[in-house]
This record gives structure tokens, sequence and C-alpha cells, in this order.
């Protein structure tokens, strides 16, 4: 069985909460780009000190440039939340 990308987009990443996500987690990467903390290719991701689900803001103070790794890398709950 294919994967069928226009209902994964439908069902989900075309929700407007996911498009509002994106668009936070867009506008700090373009952030930090602009200041030069991470460029294209570097192997970094834009981290938000204090998550946007747990009332963060993507505001300068809260991001920082980490690795990939450290950035995929947190413990989860039993409803894949973060701890």
């Amino acid at each position: 069985m294919t994967r069928n990308y226009r209902v994964e987009y439908d069902n989900y990443q075309g929700t407007p909460e996911q498009k509002r996500k994106r668009a936070e987690r867009n506008k700090a990467r373009r952030m930090l780009t602009k200041e030069g903390a991470v460029r294209k290719g570097d192997g970094k991701d834009v981290d938000h000190k204090t998550p946007l689900a747990k009332g963060g803001a993507t505001t300068r103070g809260n991001l920082k440039a980490v690795a990939k790794g450290t950035n995929r890398s947190f413990a989860r709950t039993r409803s894949a939340g973060m701890k």
C-alpha cells in the first residue's frame, strides 16, 4: 500500500493549528538565520527554551541553536507529549 500524502495533508498538516505551528517554527529559523547562528545544511535546529506547547514564545530570548540530535531526542510521556 502506498502512502497517500494528499489525505495526510488534508487531515493533519493542512489544519489551521498545524499551519500556525509551522509558521512559528519557520519564523524562529528565520530569526536565527538572519543573526548568523544557523544556516542551511549546518546540522542545527532552532530550539525553543520554553516550548510553544508549554506557553513559550518565538522571541529571541527563548531561542537557541542546538544540534539536531539534541533537539529531537527529548523524553516523551504516554500521550507522546513532552515531559
